[in-house]
Order: structure tokens, then sequence, then C-alpha cells
């Protein structure tokens, strides 16, 4: 009898189990997190704006539905704003390839000369080994289209399921498997919010500190960096993610630092190290205390997932590790 009541919470954890392999092996990720943010942001707009304690049912799920609909709207507002900002600033890229022809002449006389033998002699030759690079991979450019825009599409599909489910006003389930499958989704969604919006914190502190480099500092010493405002949403959006994100940004930096002068190169990556050696500190007080998680436990689990599903592991690793350390907690097992 014992082993017969504890059957629907084993069911559902191999539901939950299986239900997130298929995330990352067909790759939803994306989806399963944009709807996560949507199911989050209208709860907490709902508790601030203490909805429960209208009177009827019927109007606190009018009062949720005008909650989800502006959730969803912000959030597309934002990302449309984010494209419009990217476009505009695509006029300095042809500024910044033709300061990158003088960097490149100063480079191949500081370099070794096996090394400079393996590059190409100018602009023109840099323009040919790409065009023959992307020849090559023609297949692989069209499929990244057509999977951007199939993407975008479950991002936004998702979003309307996690504004849908936020409508609901949560019942507590009555039958043993319902009742643990809605566990299950409790302790991801917990997960997800612990991991997501302490991550944000860092990264618009990140961003902000970033930003008064680029924008600022540079500025000061006369120095003014092409698509400023490109990297600084792209500094923000790939420090959500944890470790990685941070060499994603650093790099573009540093590479549209090289296309003014090797010393401003140099020195943004000087102060992009400092400023990261302070945020591990931030990430071991913030998402460590969180939940409860050093940062070398957050690495191995994104490089585990990572070898195994790519880079949809490496952005479920997270919030999916937070979510396994919840369940463990919940058992007593740690």
């Amino acid at each position: 009898m014992p082993l017969r009541s504890e059957l629907p919470k084993l069911a559902s954890y191999v539901l939950a189990a299986f239900a997130l392999f298929c995330v990352l092996r067909y790759q939803l990720v994306a989806p399963l997190l944009m709807g996560l943010l949507v199911f989050e942001l209208v709860r907490l707009a709902s508790s601030i704006s203490h909805i429960n304690r209208l009177a009827g049912d019927k109007a606190r799920l009018v009062a949720l539905v005008l909650i989800a609909m502006a959730v969803v709207g912000i959030l597309s507002a934002f990302a449309a704003a984010i494209y419009s900002v990217s476009a505009r600033e695509a006029h300095s890229v042809p500024e910044m390839l033709r300061q990158l022809e003088s960097i490149n002449v100063a480079l191949r006389q500081d370099l070794p000369s096996w090394l400079v033998t393996r590059l190409p002699d100018d602009m023109e030759g840099w323009r040919i080994a790409i065009n023959e690079w992307a020849s090559g991979h023609i297949v692989e450019l069209q499929d990244i289209g057509t999977r951007a825009g199939h993407i975008l599409a479950q991002i936004l599909i998702a979003m309307v399921i996690g504004a849908m489910i936020s409508l609901r006003l949560y019942p507590q389930a009555q039958a043993p498997f319902a009742a643990a499958l809605q566990a299950r989704c409790h302790y991801l969604s917990s997960a997800f919010r612990n991991i997501v919006f302490a991550q944000i914190r860092i990264s618009a502190l990140n961003t902000f500190f970033t930003s008064c480099y680029l924008v600022i500092l540079l500025p000061a010493f006369g120095y003014s960096l092409p698509l400023v405002k490109s990297l600084i949403v792209l500094t923000f959006f790939a420090g959500l993610l944890p470790v990685v994100g941070n060499l994603i940004s650093n790099t573009a930096i540093v590479l549209v630092s090289l296309s003014v002068a090797p010393g401003v190169a140099a020195s943004s990556l000087l102060y992009l190290v400092v400023i990261h050696k302070l945020e591990y500190f931030l990430n071991a007080r913030i998402i460590g205390g969180r939940i409860a998680a050093r940062a070398w436990e957050l690495l191995l689990a994104m490089l585990i997932l990572e070898a195994i599903f790519g880079l949809q592991g490496v952005v479920a690793a997270p919030v999916f590790y937070a979510y396994l350390k919840d369940e463990l907690k919940a058992a007593r097992q740690i």
C-alpha cells in the first residue's frame, strides 16, 4: 500500500523528466523560458495589484486577462524596439569595416611572419575568404534563417500559452496524480523565478557598468565605438546567461574596439575583466544564495548539458539545475 500511494508522485517525476528531455531534444528551451517569463510576470503583477482581493471570480478573471494582455504587449513592444535600434545602427557597419582595413595593416606589421603569411593581404582578401566560407555553408546559413523564424513563432505561441495558464485562479488539485504534477510545475516555475530574476539583476548591473565605459569613459578619452547601442543590448541579454554570457558580450565589445584601435581593444578587455571579476561575487551572493549553488556547480551543469544538447543545454542548465535541487530539497535528499 505505501508503494501504491507513491505511484502518482513517481509517475509525475517520470513525466516531468520526459517533458524536460523533450524540451532539450526538440529545441524548445526558448519557448519554454518565454512562456515561464510571461507566467511569472503576470503572477507578479497580479500579486502587486492585489487582484485576489476583488470580489467574485469573474472580476478577478477580467483583471488577469487585462494584465496578461499588457505583459504580452509590453514584451512584444520591447522586442520591436530592440530590432529598431539594431536596424538604425546598421549604417555604422561600413565605417567600421573601413577602419578595420587600417587596423589590418597595423597588425600585419606587428604579428609574427609565420602568422602573417596565413592571413589575407587586405580587406578584399578577407571579403573573398568570408564569401568562400559562406558559399561552403550556404545550407547551414539558410537553415539558421528558417530556424529563426520558426523559433520566433514558437516564442509567440509560448507567450500566449503562458498568459492563458496565468489566467487560472490557482485551484488546488485534488486527484493524487494531478496534485503531484502541480507540485512539479510549481518547483519548475520557482526555479525559473529564482534564477532568471536574480540573473536579471546581475545583468542589469553589468550592463550599467559596461554602458558607463562605452558611453562615458571612452568618449571622454576621444574614442567613440560604432554599434554602441547594439553592444549595450547584447550585453544585457547575453548577461542573462550565467558565466558564458559575459564571454559572448566581451568578445563582441573587444572586436568592435579593435576596429577603432588595438589600444582601445586592450583597454576594453582590461575594463571588462575587472568588472566581471567583481561580478563573480554578485553571482555567488545573489544566485548562490537563491538556490544554494556554487559557481562550479552551475558551470558543471552547463558543461554537461552543452556536451549533450549544445547551446540549448547551456541556456537551460541553470534553470534545470535549480529545479533539480528544489526537487531534491523537497524530498529531503540534500
